[in-house]
């Protein structure tokens, strides 16, 4: 019997298949010892193949098929073994018999903020945990991986790496999982696959693209993935998703004068105005970890500058001046209407509107074109759905119209329906303004009642201990907080993220 016929020698750097034609082992030997594993493609020759009928290729470059672990070898299954053993038990015991296999796990910071999880260990089939890598994850982290899914690599039969898609930083996670699989491929031994994949509701879609003629490599996520690698990257920057990254509360003073510097450079370089807003929001946001009922003049300053900056980005406005504490006053310069193509930026302007009861600015921020905003390609078409469900309500559109906008919104919400937003982040946070509105336009202050106090639940569900300033106030149910109350329903005000004094309006002064 040639070598490569042979069963797979523990501590054997050979990469070609091992296998061996039938063992002598009883059904209950199999399903004692036979593990789930992955394989290389190119590993099977067409006679191994005729063999192995039972195995399956699950991506590009990786099949899949059963292999028994003996004393000092490991072998593939043939057909003829798994009908000894049988099809279902034998995949019911080789995949309990793979997760029991011991693994260490690393944490692995890399440049920015991503981090991969690295699990690896002396068993030859630790590549083939990625197959159930949901279950591997809470194994070793105790946490789920989100509906998103993860990045993943599997470059020896030692090793995997994933990072889970929950931010930003899947970006920078997906460039060094691709250096890090083909150097660990390259090292071996072992060797299994190169590529990096992306596993989502239990399979695996290779990213990665090998030119056979030139053998090189590029990355090619599938539009899926793009479309919420894209939603992820704007969420994240504007701080509007919990991360791990937000740990230590916001600086107050140093956030207020970066704020207050960043307007004053507006007259020099307008473009940055948008940046100087998502500044502002950040500032109103941070002042309620100290101030929750936005009971202070300081608070109500940046809570007013936010809206000043939010109104100014979209419809302009004439030269202004902005006033976040005695110590620090800016002057906003003339700024000409011209409303970028940013939909969630157009929602904190309306929130804040509303919120501080700016009915002029309202009407005027319904005025932006539904156009400019459709072109902001990083939100799911719900988002959309919305904003033109408010513009119609702030419009004084009938109300068969609002309604109908409202159940497009509602039916462009729904899990499958997503392709930018984590399903959690729309669930507890993005969806609930959307809820709250249902119940105010049926004009059900009891049902609305329940409704506020589950959004400020679903709020601090969401965000737990974060110490992220978007944590401290929940913008979108304060903001329909503050219509219910100016429509005569009863909100209970002794609630958490729901600021006081912008809800009953004695916080309320005339903003320029």
């Amino acid at each position: 019997m040639n070598r490569d016929n042979s069963p797979e020698s523990k501590g054997t750097p050979d990469p070609r298949l091992p296998w061996m034609s039938h063992g002598g082992e009883s059904a209950e030997e199999l399903l004692r010892g036979t593990h789930a594993r992955l394989l290389p493609v190119e590993s099977l020759t067409p006679e191994m193949a005729g063999n192995l009928r039972y195995a399956r290729v699950v991506a590009d470059g990786l099949v899949f098929a059963y292999a028994l672990d003996g004393p000092t070898s490991v072998r593939i299954l043939t057909d003829d073994d798994v009908a000894r053993a049988g099809l279902q038990e034998l995949g019911q015991a080789a995949h309990a018999n793979l997760m029991r296999a011991p693994v260490t796990h690393e944490e692995v910071p890399i440049e920015g903020r991503a981090i991969l999880h690295s699990v690896y260990g002396d068993s030859h089939f630790v590549a083939g945990k990625a197959l159930y890598l949901s279950e591997l994850a809470r194994q070793v982290t105790g946490e789920t991986l989100p509906a998103a899914g993860a990045l993943v690599v599997v470059p020896t039969r030692h090793l995997l790496a994933y990072h889970p898609i929950a931010d930003g930083s899947v970006v920078d996670a997906l460039n060094d999982l691709a250096s890090y699989a083909l150097g660990s491929y390259e090292d071996g031994p072992g060797a299994l696959s190169p590529r990096v994949y992306w596993w989502h509701q239990g399979g695996l879609t290779s990213l990665t693209v090998i030119d056979d003629d030139t053998r090189t490599f590029s990355l090619q996520p599938p539009p899926q993935l793009l479309g919420l690698m894209k939603g992820l990257v704007r969420l994240d920057r504007a701080g509007r998703i919990a991360t791990r990254a937000a740990d230590r509360a916001p600086d107050v003073a140093g956030l207020t004068r970066t704020t207050a510097e960043s307007i004053s450079r507006l007259s020099q370089d307008p473009s940055g105005l948008g940046d100087t807003f998502a500044s502002a929001v950040e500032l109103a946001h941070a002042h309620c970890a100290a101030d929750p009922d936005v009971a202070d003049i300081a608070t109500w300053d940046a809570w007013a500058t936010a809206v000043q900056l939010g109104s100014a980005l979209f419809t302009g406005a004439p030269p202004t001046r902005c006033h976040l504490g005695e110590e620090h006053v800016a002057q906003l310069p003339a700024t000409p209407a011209d409303p970028p193509a940013d939909a969630r930026a157009w929602l904190d302007a309306l929130y804040l509107a509303i919120v501080c009861r700016e009915h002029d600015r309202v009407a005027r921020l319904c005025r932006v074109p539904l156009e400019t905003l459709r072109r902001d390609d990083s939100v799911d078409a719900y988002v959309l759905h919305w904003i033109d469900t408010l513009r119609t309500y702030f419009s004084d559109g009938s109300m068969d119209a609002v309604v109908e906008k409202l159940l497009a919104t509602m039916q462009t919400s729904m899990p499958d329906a997503l392709t930018h937003a984590p399903d959690d982040f729309v669930n507890r946070i993005d969806f609930q303004p959307v809820a709250l509105f249902h119940r105010l336009v049926a004009r059900d202050p009891d049902a609305f009642g329940k409704a506020l106090a589950d959004a400020l639940a679903e709020h601090g569900g969401y965000w737990g201990d974060s110490a992220a300033p978007r944590a401290r106030a929940a913008l979108g149910p304060l903001a329909m907080a503050c219509l219910a109350h100016d429509h005569g329903f009863p909100v209970d005000l002794a609630q958490p993220y729901l600021p006081t004094y912008l809800v009953n309006r004695q916080r309320i002064e005339t903003i320029a």
